[in-house]
């Protein structure tokens, strides 16, 4: 549904404006001045500004939207006979204007086509981060949506990115495009995982050491920042981060140099950072477990990246996608179908994982089905660590249903795997172990203990 945000210190004219919209299937919020509109610009796909209002005028507030959102459409009412105003108001990047007293119809019309544009620009946003990347995006819910439009925005524009979002949500794949669609493209994509590596070895990752800096450096290394030259450096989950390594990671960012570990040499760098956290570090700040002036430093912009519960109805679609991509992984002759009663118990179900959750579930669902379409007796092997949505007391806790237990049910997970590879090679037992990632001896002992092995052998 789109949203039009009109704006206008007459009562009378807001409701005229709302009147007309309503049936059409359009959101309307209202603001009495420029200064309540830019607090209520958040999901606004159109903005409908009258030019003479207290405090700001109409092309004042179009100037701090477009500063904001230039891809945002606005329409400038003015007064009959103001026609400077509205040459103005285009030039400064207006979509359109209309004079009062208006016309109904035109008013309609003209907000409809400027949705459209909006929805249309989104769209080929939305189609060149795909196209940059490498990466089919899929889901169309509002809120990823506006998430993906921001990055969009921001791709091309040399400016720090924190990108913030639950465990499992993809934060990721929004690093990812913001890099290749950026004018660093063509340099290197390094990424850290802050929360992977002790503090005593993050530092000589991040920073580089020389040979000898430390016990076991026996050879030099140049730290991630170095890697990342002329490109873009993925710090995720910043906020594991100890204090004593914010410091220093503080330091790096003003003066734009580093300085290995037991090295007096000291390197400049020329790196786009990007940071990624499941953590809300405007709290840690307050808790004293984040620096605030390195908070500022990296939350120049940030991107929000929905939960899976704010866009449920994105997961059918996010389901099918990963039925398909692992019946091709398993070696299946055709694509796994989900029955629709399994996608609803999919869609009201809570994900507290998120998409990886639910990818999982899917991996699962398709490895074990003994058909070529998966019914809802399936959810039953997939919901032990799931709930169904809502806060729930004992009592309301869904029922788990009576079955294998977990170690059988994982033994039949990988028999089912080893076998389907096996099949998709012609039981070459070499390219099933690389297509599974396996040493062929590992995949030799697999095989033994199912008792999946030729009678030869």
């Amino acid at each position: 549904m789109p949203k039009v945000l009109l704006v206008d210190d007459e009562e009378a004219i807001l409701f005229a404006l709302s009147e007309v919209l309503d049936g059409t299937g359009i959101e309307v919020v209202t603001a009495r001045n420029a200064d309540e509109a830019l607090a209520k610009l958040e999901g606004v796909d159109v903005v409908v500004t009258d030019y003479a209002m207290p405090g700001k005028t109409g092309l004042e507030l179009l100037e701090h939207v477009r500063a904001l959102d230039e891809s945002l459409p606005i329409i400038m009412l003015t007064a009959h006979g103001s026609e400077r105003i509205a040459v103005e108001a285009l030039k400064r990047g207006a979509y359109d204007y209309i004079a009062k007293p208006f016309d109904n119809d035109e008013v309609a019309y003209s907000i409809r086509r400027a949705c459209e544009t909006r929805s249309l620009r989104r769209r080929a946003d939305r189609a060149a981060l795909e196209e940059s990347a490498g990466i089919r995006i899929v889901g169309e819910s509002p809120v990823l949506t506006r998430a993906l439009h921001t990055a969009a925005r921001l791709a091309d524009k040399d400016v720090t990115v924190l990108v913030r979002g639950e465990t499992g949500t993809g934060k990721e794949l929004f690093a990812s495009l913001l890099h290749a669609r950026s004018k660093r493209a063509k340099k290197p994509l390094v990424k850290f995982n802050c929360a992977a590596i002790p503090h005593e070895l993050a530092e000589a990752q991040l920073f580089g050491h020389a040979r000898g800096a430390f016990t076991g450096a026996t050879q030099a290394h140049a730290g991630y920042f170095v890697q990342a030259e002329g490109g873009s450096l993925v710090l995720d989950e910043i906020g594991e981060l100890s204090l004593p390594l914010q410091a220093k990671l503080l330091r790096v960012l003003q003066e734009r140099e580093v300085q290995p570990l037991g090295s007096t040499k000291v390197e400049k760098i020329d790196v786009r950072l990007l940071a990624s956290t499941h953590r809300d570090l405007a709290a840690e700040v307050k808790a004293g477990r984040f620096r605030e002036d390195l908070y500022y430093r990296i939350a120049v912009v940030e991107i929000v990246v929905p939960p899976l519960r704010e866009r449920v109805e994105d997961i059918p679609l996010l389901a099918r996608e990963f039925a398909r991509k692992y019946s091709e992984r398993f070696g299946l002759e055709g694509v796994v179908q989900l029955a629709p009663e399994f996608l609803e118990l999919l869609r009201t179900a809570a994900w507290p994982g998120n998409v990886r959750q639910l990818e999982n579930a899917i991996a699962r669902s398709v490895a074990l089905a003994t058909g070529s379409v998966i019914g809802p007796e399936a959810f039953a092997l997939i919901q032990g660590p799931m709930s169904f949505g809502g806060a729930q007391t004992a009592s309301e806790t869904p029922h788990v249903l009576e079955g294998p237990s977990f170690r059988e049910q994982m033994e039949a997970f990988e028999r089912n795997l080893l076998t389907n590879a096996l099949s998709a090679c012609a039981n070459n037992q070499s390219e099933a172990a690389r297509r599974l990632g396996l040493n062929r001896a590992t995949l030799y002992d697999r095989l033994k203990k199912y008792k999946l092995l030729p009678a030869s052998e």
